[in-house]
């Protein structure tokens, strides 16, 4: 792993052999809650402001801003299949993009859950996921590797970029008892916290284990988004100190030509 500071910071992994980046909120012009590399259109920030900011940032992968595409997330388990760019406004409700094409870069938008990157051997086939909990034990990430397999892609790598970690990270009954319902051995991602129905869930390690299901070996990056105040947003951390609206931060992925 590489965490590059020039005119913008980036996290990047060695083991992903397509331009990428998971970017933190350093590096932007958003003020206030948002300060300051908000990529959220919907969060209330200025929009010229989040404009600047996603120009700003897809130049880490060569891009330019009408190559960016994003998603309507919706925690659900749809993957959408990019064969080219579609206009601004028009991003399709889903959770995942894959694609074959150099022309478009893929984005996911993040506060706590956590963006998964993936490539190909080559780097020519990618994939990018938003994975929290809803998501994550839906089978989006399965869903996204088959995606990826269905386009040709052979020894898939995958980087689980910056999210919530375990420390930071409490819910209740639900999330254990969907993750459980998945797969029963998921209660090692599980420690109790103040009583029977509160538990510290592992987000990260859990998604590797459902890539790992499919094959997949995934790379967790060591950022807690909650904890890290200064280098990344966390809705969590907001709504649980009343700090009202803020912002997001962005990961992207583009094949290799």
């Amino acid at each position: 792993m590489n965490r590059h500071y020039s005119a913008i910071p980036t996290i990047e992994a060695r083991e992903l052999v397509a331009p990428h980046a998971f970017f933190t909120r350093r590096g932007g012009v958003s003020t206030g809650n948002y300060e300051s590399l908000n990529c959220g259109w919907t969060v209330g920030d200025n929009i010229a402001d989040v404009m600047t900011n996603r120009a700003r940032a897809v130049t880490a992968v060569g891009g330019t801003s009408e190559q960016l595409l994003g998603l309507k997330q919706v925690h659900g388990t749809d993957v959408i299949i990019v064969d080219r760019p579609w206009p601004h406004g028009a991003a399709p409700a889903a959770d995942a993009m894959v694609t074959a094409c150099s022309d478009v870069i893929l984005s996911i938008i993040t506060g706590d859950c956590a963006p998964v990157l993936l490539a190909d051997g080559h780097g020519q086939i990618v994939g990018a996921a938003h994975a929290g909990w809803r998501g994550a034990t839906g089978g989006i990430l399965e869903a996204t590797v088959v995606a990826l397999r269905g386009l040709g892609a052979q020894e898939i790598s995958a980087v689980i970029g910056p999210c919530i970690h375990q420390p930071s990270y409490e819910v209740g009954n639900d999330v254990r008892e969907a993750a459980l319902h998945k797969d029963n051995s998921s209660q090692k991602f599980f420690i109790q916290s103040r009583d029977s129905s509160h538990w510290w869930f592992d987000l990260p390690n859990y998604c590797a284990a459902r890539l790992a299901s499919c094959g997949i070996t995934a790379t967790t990056l060591p950022f807690d988004t909650y904890a890290s105040v200064n280098d990344f947003f966390s809705h969590r951390r907001r709504m649980l100190r009343n700090e009202g609206k803020g912002g997001l931060q962005i990961s992207m992925i583009r094949a290799r030509s």
